[in-house]
């Protein structure tokens, strides 16, 4: 088993005749998916998606990947396949657009659809071509051919790559349900001809490598979903992704079933249900779904409010209402349905929507106390059963964080990958195929790009490392004035806190203490300012470390006269 070593330089020139892989998000993370193939001095990309902000990452809206490594190539791409229409595998095409407008977007019906809704807002029209399961297209020097898979979206594919170097799959996400909702199975008989023709590397999701057995049908849930709307005696809110048209499916069933109306809350929620809706791939009864603004005309037990907000996201709609700071007012005896797993990370911000919609005196179900969601992610006997069908000469495990990718790793040495056959990458890291052997030969840039409000990568890891101690620490300003000649305090110093839990009557005694070290470094000759600065930063913070044990940001301002 290959993996990564951090001293990892450059990847030299690609051999004539190989294959280059080259992933730039989705490796050791959950999000940011996004894949490069290289043959012949084109490149093909899988994927281009964004992961969402931690605690740890305040004022961030998304993280991109980085396309650094591309950036002088947008010339040779000849495309970018997606997957399917998550915001984890398509959230950054925007970005990637805004460099070069005319890269075409290939994917399934409603994936395109997806896609291109979110393009308008960035006022970029693309070029698009779309495809289906058991098409085969030649892109440039790619040969794509295109096989079902079932996911917690409809229309998702994997894509065979088929090149002179050999014939790489990925899966993209997927799992293997076999009661879909829609009766779309994941194509076993594709990929067991697949495998008949060799499979030189597979690309597979590790999401759930570590939990084992297989995932339940969907169709579980539509059970529980009716005990909860039968039990439900006043307004039912329910929070999913807002592209989680099955699960949508299943609400609005229950609720034609217990004569509620259902209201979209949320841009996102809207927009996407509206092109499921219009597509075909959602069903929705005559007079079913309403304007939210209309719901105050009816009694609260016909009511159905679907939103955002299942991760516990600060700005979502169902946030919102936990903090209350939202036009629905959580009420004694609403019902609030999260329909989603818990993507790591996010625990603790969606308990602490659970406990503010509890302390309204909502009743909350959730997956911990009630069978509402499955994953999209093939779990551990499902992806045995997948290795043993595809037989892949190479496996190289995606989509996941570490543990996921080394359970994946082990599962596929179970069905008799050879070990070093198998290559657990990292973001960045390269990885060739050449003559049927698949090996990691360099490293190249593949950091987080933050987005926060209209900017894109200007914010750094220091700048946050700014705002977690201006969040955590408070901040300190100290004012002096000094002789532009001698040195000496003219005037000050003032000193003001913020959030640092320091009262400012406190800095009294430390006051004595900067304007003697200003006088010995005037006696040193020492009249810069930004040495003064700094003088003035070391004094004050050690007597705020010594004293109270804290590290605020401390800000100087010395101005000679």
């Amino acid at each position: 088993m290959s993996h990564p070593h951090p001293e990892l330089g450059s990847p030299p020139k690609l051999p004539e005749g190989g294959l280059r892989v080259t992933p730039l998000g989705g490796l050791g993370e959950i999000g940011r998916n996004m894949t490069v193939f290289e043959y012949g001095g084109r490149l093909l990309i899988v994927d281009c998606g964004v992961l969402f902000p931690e605690e740890e990452q305040p004022g961030i809206d998304l993280i991109l990947p980085d396309f650094s490594s591309i950036r002088d190539r947008l010339d040779d791409i000849e495309g970018i396949v997606l997957t399917h229409g998550h915001e984890d595998h398509i959230g950054a095409v925007p970005y990637l657009l805004r460099e070069k407008p005319d890269i075409p977007l290939i994917g399934s019906k409603l994936t395109l659809a997806l896609i291109e809704a979110k393009l308008q807002e960035h006022r970029i029209r693309p070029y698009t071509l779309e495809v289906k399961e058991g098409h085969r297209e030649r892109i440039g020097p790619f040969d794509c051919e295109f096989v079902a898979v079932n996911h917690s979206i409809p229309d998702a594919l994997a894509v065979a790559v088929r090149t002179p170097a050999g014939m790489v799959v990925h899966t993209g996400d997927f799992k293997m349900d076999q009661l879909p909702l829609d009766g779309r199975l994941t194509d076993l008989n594709t990929f067991a001809r697949l495998a008949e023709e060799g499979i030189d590397l597979l690309l597979s999701d590790s999401t759930n490598a570590e939990v084992p057995g297989f995932v339940p049908p969907e169709r579980d849930i539509s059970n529980v979903i009716r005990s909860v709307f039968g039990s439900a005696r006043k307004r039912i809110i329910v929070a999913s992704f807002a592209s989680h048209v099955h699960r949508i499916q299943q609400i609005l069933d229950a609720a034609h079933e217990y004569g509620r109306r259902v209201a979209f809350v949320g841009r996102s929620m809207v927009r996407n249900m509206g092109i499921a809706r219009d597509l075909g791939y959602l069903r929705v009864p005559p007079g079913l779904v309403v304007d939210v603004k209309t719901l105050d005309d009816l009694p609260d037990d016909e009511v159905v409010l679907v939103c955002t907000g299942s991760q516990g996201e600060p700005m979502a709609a169902l946030s919102r209402m936990a903090n209350r700071d939202h036009q629905i007012r959580i009420v004694q005896g609403d019902t609030v349905i999260l329909a989603s797993s818990l993507i790591p990370g996010n625990e603790n911000a969606v308990y602490r929507v659970i406990n503010g919609l509890t302390r309204w005196g909502a009743n909350v179900v959730h997956k911990g106390n009630a069978k509402v969601h499955v994953s999209g992610h093939a779990s551990a006997g499902e992806l045995l059963y997948f290795y043993n069908i595809c037989k892949p000469k190479n496996l190289m495990p995606v989509h996941g964080e570490w543990r996921h990718l080394r359970a994946n790793a082990e599962l596929g040495a179970l069905t008799g990958v050879p070990h070093q056959n198998i290559v657990i990458a990292e973001d960045g890291v390269v990885v060739d195929l050449v003559k049927g052997k698949a090996k990691i030969v360099g490293k190249v840039q593949a950091g987080y790009v933050y987005v926060d409000g209209l900017s894109v990568g200007d914010v750094t890891e220091s700048s946050l490392k700014d705002r977690r101690i201006l969040g955590d620490e408070g901040i300190i300003s100290v004012f002096v004035v000094v002789d532009s000649t001698t040195g000496k305090i003219t005037g000050g110093p003032h000193i003001q806190a913020r959030g640092s839990g320091i009262e400012d009557s406190a800095f009294g005694e430390v006051i004595p203490k900067i304007g003697e070290a200003l006088e010995r470094s005037a006696q040193d000759g020492v009249v810069e300012p930004h040495q003064l600065q700094q003088l003035v930063r070391r004094t004050l913070g050690k007597w705020v470390s010594d004293n109270y044990r804290r590290r605020p940001m401390i800000l100087p301002v010395v101005v000679e006269v």
